[in-house]
C-alpha cells in the first residue's frame, strides 16, 4: 500500500512543475492586478522652423580717389553757391532806385579821356563796396592807361569773374565804345562749376540795365574757348586767368583766338601773379603763378609782339610759397583767420602787367 501511495505521488510530482512558474491572479473584472510597468511620455518633437537668413549686406567698397574728389567739388561748389547767394541778395537790395539814376549818368556821359571816365566811374556807388578795397592793390587807373585804353575802344574781357574789371570798363564804353566780356554757359548743368560762373556774372550784369545792356557776353566753352571774332576788337584783356589756362592746356589756343580777335595794331593786356624766374610753370600754375620769361615766350610764339612791361602791380613782399597757393593772399584768405594779419600786410599777389601788340604786318 506504502509502494503504490509513492507511486502516486511520483507520477503527480512532474504534472505540478509542468505548470505556470508565474501565476496570474484574476479580479472580478476579469483583468490582471499587475500595473503594467510605468513608462515617461516623450513628448513628440515638433520640427522647428529653419531660421530665416538674415541677407547680408554686401560690404560698402570704398570710395575711389575720383569720387572723393567729385564729392568734394560738389561740396565746395554748394558753400560757393550759398555764399554767393547771400552775397547777391544784399547787393540787390543795396542797389536802390538813387543808385540806379547814377549808374545811368555815368553810363550816358561822354568821356574825353580815359583820365576822366575813371575818376567818376571809380568814385561810382554802383560799385561793389567790397571791390573798392582793391584798388590800392590793383591800379585800375595806371593798368589801363599802360595797355593804352580809351573810351571809344572796342574791348574784350576774357574771364571777368565777379565784375571787378566790368563795372569799370562798362561805363566807360557805354556811349562811344564797345565791351564784349566772354561768359560760360549759365544754362549748364547744374553741377558744373562753369554753370556757376556764367549765372554768377549773369545776375552781375542783369543787376544793372543802364550799365551793362549794352555789353556783349560771348558763351564759350570754358574746356575749349572760341571767341568767334576776327579783326574786331581793339584790346583783349585777361587779368589773373593765364595760370589757370596754363593748367588745363588751354593756354596756345586762348593766346590764337586773342590773336584772331584783335585788329592789325591791337593789344592784348596781361595782368597775371608772376612766379619765380626759376620756377616750373606747370608746378607754379597749380599755386596761381607763372614765371615772367614763360608768359612772354607763349605770347610771341602765337604771333604777338612784345612791346612793353610795367611793374605797376609788383608786390617784392610777396614769397610765392603759401599753403594754399596765392589763394593764401588776400582777397581769397584760404586760410581765413589763420595767420590773416601776416597775409593782410603782404597784401595781393606780386604781378606782372605786359602788353603785346599784334603785328600790322
Amino acid at each position: 500500500m506504502k509502494r503504490r501511495l509513492l507511486a502516486l505521488a511520483l507520477v503527480a510530482m512532474p504534472m505540478l512543475a509542468c505548470g505556470p512558474s508565474t501565476p496570474e491572479a484574476a479580479n472580478p473584472e476579469g483583468t490582471t492586478t499587475e500595473t503594467p510597468p510605468t513608462t515617461t511620455a516623450v513628448p513628440t518633437a515638433t520640427p522647428e522652423a529653419a531660421p530665416t537668413a538674415t541677407p547680408t549686406a554686401a560690404p560698402k567698397a570704398e570710395p575711389s580717389p575720383e569720387e572723393l574728389k567729385k564729392a568734394k567739388a560738389a561740396q565746395e561748389l554748394a558753400a560757393d553757391r550759398a555764399k554767393w547767394e547771400a552775397e547777391a541778395k544784399a547787393e540787390d537790395t543795396r542797389f536802390t532806385p538813387e543808385i540806379h539814376a547814377e549808374a545811368k549818368k555815368l553810363a550816358e556821359a561822354k568821356y574825353a579821356s580815359l583820365d576822366a571816365a575813371l575818376k567818376a566811374v571809380l568814385a561810382g556807388k554802383h560799385r561793389v563796396p567790397k571791390n573798392l578795397e582793391r584798388d590800392k592793390y590793383r591800379h585800375p587807373t595806371e593798368t589801363l592807361k599802360f595797355f593804352g585804353l580809351t573810351p571809344k575802344l572796342t574791348v574784350l574781357e576774357y574771364g571777368p569773374g565777379e565784375g571787378w574789371w566790368t563795372e569799370l570798363l562798362a561805363p566807360t564804353l557805354a556811349t562811344q565804345g564797345k565791351l564784349l566780356v566772354t561768359t560760360t554757359d549759365p544754362k549748364g548743368p547744374a553741377d558744373a562749376r562753369s554753370t556757376f560762373y556764367g549765372q554768377r556774372l549773369a545776375r552781375f550784369l542783369d543787376r544793372s540795365p543802364e550799365l551793362y545792356s549794352k555789353v556783349d557776353r560771348i558763351v564759350i566753352d570754358g574746356k575749349n574757348p572760341k571767341f568767334g571774332l576776327e579783326n574786331k576788337v581793339d584790346l583783349v584783356i585777361v587779368m589773373r586767368s593765364l595760370h589757370g589756362l596754363h593748367r588745363d592746356k588751354l593756354l596756345p589756343g586762348f593766346l590764337g583766338e586773342a590773336f584772331k580777335a584783335l585788329k592789325p595794331g591791337g593789344v592784348l593786356g596781361i595782368e597775371q601773379h608772376r612766379a619765380k624766374a626759376d620756377a616750373d610753370p606747370d608746378k607754379s600754375a597749380e599755386q596761381g603763378y607763372l614765371p615772367e620769361a614763360f608768359v612772354i615766350k607763349q605770347a610771341e610764339a602765337a604771333g604777338f609782339k612784345l612791346e612793353g612791361k610795367s611793374e605797376v602791380n609788383a608786390n617784392p613782399k610777396d614769397t610765392k610759397d603759401y599753403p594754399e597757393g596765392v589763394w593764401t593772399l588776400p582777397p581769397t584768405l584760404e586760410l581765413g583767420d589763420k595767420d590773416k594779419d601776416k597775409y593782410m600786410a603782404i597784401g595781393e599777389s606780386d604781378r606782372m602787367t605786359l602788353k603785346f601788340v599784334k603785328p600790322k604786318k
